[in-house]
């Protein structure tokens, strides 16, 4: 029985992983399969599916790995000539595959339930994030005033950490109610392999925050990695239009790979 590859791409997001989806969308000659055959390539270098074997095969897996890597889907063609042609194989004819990455939904952790999470949480709902927001005030993240969010937590800054997975596509955003809840976040965050992390604050601030976190040893390179103040600079000033710069600077983060 063929595998079916769609089964196998619903279980891998269902198991929160990503991998990259290999279609032979045309073919010339004699090749080892026809269009439409699909493969499915794990981070690792695994596969699921087969679009025909052989040293093509094994180079498409590199070219997929790089692919799902950058998060970009790419189409390739590939001559099949001679052995000392091409890449290798005797069977002749010409092929060309798409490659797109099987990506997990991105998630954004909003941390701070005020006036800017509230628009912001809409706004990345839409723009196809899935949302948790959490603050540590009752009656505040909650799923009556954040309908959209996937969840809401009242918790403890710090303590929310240990019941958040936050993984390495995740994004983190600290819009709290002041410098030292963000600062408490800031420092959680920096030991996440979050994609995205931003603060808000002015310059200002967000220094007084660094320098306090350097004496706790976080380093230069931990810090580099925080955009702040957060957000595109489109001179916003009301809530909603602060969170429209930053969604659009998670849009540009995550467009950009």
């Amino acid at each position: 029985m063929e595998l079916d590859i769609y089964e196998e791409v619903s279980r891998l997001k269902a198991e929160g992983k990503e991998a990259a989806l290999v279609t032979l969308i045309a073919s010339s000659g004699s090749t080892p399969r026809g269009e439409g055959a699909k493969m499915m390539v794990l981070a690792d270098g695994t596969i699921k599916g087969t679009i025909g074997g052989g040293s093509v095969e094994r180079e498409i897996v590199e070219v997929a790995k790089e692919v799902l890597r950058k998060g970009k889907p790419q189409r390739f063609k590939y001559e099949l000539k001679k052995p000392d042609e091409g890449v290798g194989m005797i069977c002749g004819g010409d092929m060309e595959v798409f490659i797109e990455p099987v990506l997990q939904t991105p998630m954004v952790f909003i941390f701070g339930a005020g006036h800017i999470a509230h628009s912001l949480s809409k706004m990345a709902g839409l723009a196809g994030f899935k949302v948790t927001v959490v603050d540590d005030r009752p009656g505040f993240a909650t799923p009556e005033r954040f309908p959209e969010a996937e969840r809401t937590l009242t918790s403890d800054f710090a303590q929310s950490f240990k019941e958040l997975k936050i993984g390495k596509g995740s994004f983190i955003v600290i819009v709290t109610y002041g410098h030292k809840n963000d600062q408490v976040v800031l420092e959680k965050a920096l030991k996440t392999p979050a994609f995205y992390i931003g603060m808000i604050g002015s310059r200002t601030k967000n220094q007084a925050v660094y320098d306090n976190l350097k004496q706790k040893g976080v380093t230069d390179e931990e810090i580099n990695r925080v955009h702040a103040p957060i957000g595109l600079n489109i001179k916003a000033h009301t809530p909603a239009e602060i969170a429209v710069s930053i969604l659009g600077e998670m849009i540009q983060v995550k467009r950009s790979g």
